[in-house]
């Protein structure tokens, strides 16, 4: 009776000893997902590494429920403290994206749409598009099968437009000083004009970078630079730059658009306004940015056929 008695204690103390130390790894994981959360742009970029933790930077807030369910299990309070770490850590550099922001009257609305070159029905999403009553549209991945669809959807609404390569501009209101901007690929994917407001000139831009994916972001980069430069240099006092910079907004290599160009998704939309892939949108490639404008408003819009959700805003001069 007293072996067994002993047996049943030592299996008690192992079970404890195991508990405590599940404890520890929960409590650890959490520490390290609020690092990670607020410093996500200090981890080393090597070979793209950093850009795409950056990237996922927002979705290390579900880990919180998972770390909560490893506390609970484990019965720690050590990992029960330490899990509110990564919470906060998540509200502080997240959470002020759905407090209130932006209103007023917009005086241009302006929209931006990847169309996709595999559409299958482009005429569907630029009506979605064009539901959205924008002034300004930009266009991506306008292929020579969907250019000619695209135009007969817009033409009698934008009499003004202009292309170059695969990207487009639409207007309401008249273009001039239109010209391809050269980012460094083989083909101009980027152009740049002046759109004339009833109150006043804008400088436009629609822009589509080189794509990014996973240990490949070396071109993307490089255009990204170029963008940078020649927005740098642009006196303009109105800018906007509609596109598709294959960037998401918590990606560190958009950090030096963003000292010149303001995002209307930071400045007057709510929440951080995912875009891609359409069916249930992770991330956001998407953006539209400016300067010497206000951001009433800011949305993405669910678009059939594209891979992409259309983005719009609202601005004020």
């Amino acid at each position: 009776m007293a072996m067994a008695t002993a047996t049943r204690s030592v299996t008690g103390g192992d079970t404890g000893r195991r508990t405590s130390r599940a404890g520890r790894a929960v409590a650890i994981v959490a520490i390290v997902t609020a690092l990670v959360i607020v410093g996500h742009r200090l981890v080393p970029d090597v070979r793209g590494f950093g850009s795409l933790v950056d990237t996922a930077a927002p979705w290390l807030g579900l880990a919180v429920p998972v770390l909560a369910l490893g506390a609970l299990l484990t019965r720690s309070k050590f990992a029960a403290i330490a899990i509110v770490l990564p919470l906060l850590a998540w509200l502080v550099a997240f959470g002020s994206a759905w407090l209130p922001s932006g209103g007023g009257t917009p005086e241009l609305r302006v929209a931006n749409q990847n169309v996709d070159a595999d559409n299958a029905n482009p005429a569907a999403t630029i009506r979605n598009v064009v539901a959205t009553h924008a002034d300004v549209i930009g266009l991506e991945e306008v292929t020579a099968s969907s250019a000619p669809v695209i135009a007969t959807t817009l033409s009698d609404t934008y009499p003004y437009h202009g292309q170059e390569s695969t990207v487009q501009l639409w207007s309401r209101y008249p273009i001039s000083d239109f010209s391809g901007v050269d980012l460094g690929l083989s083909w101009t994917r980027a152009l740049r004009a002046e759109i004339a407001t009833p109150n006043g000139a804008v400088t436009v831009y629609v822009v589509h970078l080189a794509s990014a994916r996973a240990g490949q972001t070396a071109t993307r980069d490089s255009t990204m630079d170029a963008l940078v430069d020649r927005i740098r240099t642009d006196s303009s006092p109105r800018i906007v730059m509609l596109g598709d910079l294959n960037t998401a907004s918590t990606d560190r290599v958009l950090a030096p658009l963003a000292r010149l160009l303001r995002d209307t998704q930071a400045a007057a939309g709510r929440g951080l306004g995912f875009t891609w892939p359409s069916s249930f949108p992770l991330v956001r490639p998407d953006h539209i940015m400016t300067r010497g404008m206000t951001a009433t408003q800011s949305s993405v819009v669910d678009t059939s056929g594209s891979d992409h959700r259309a983005i719009t805003a609202g601005l004020r001069f």
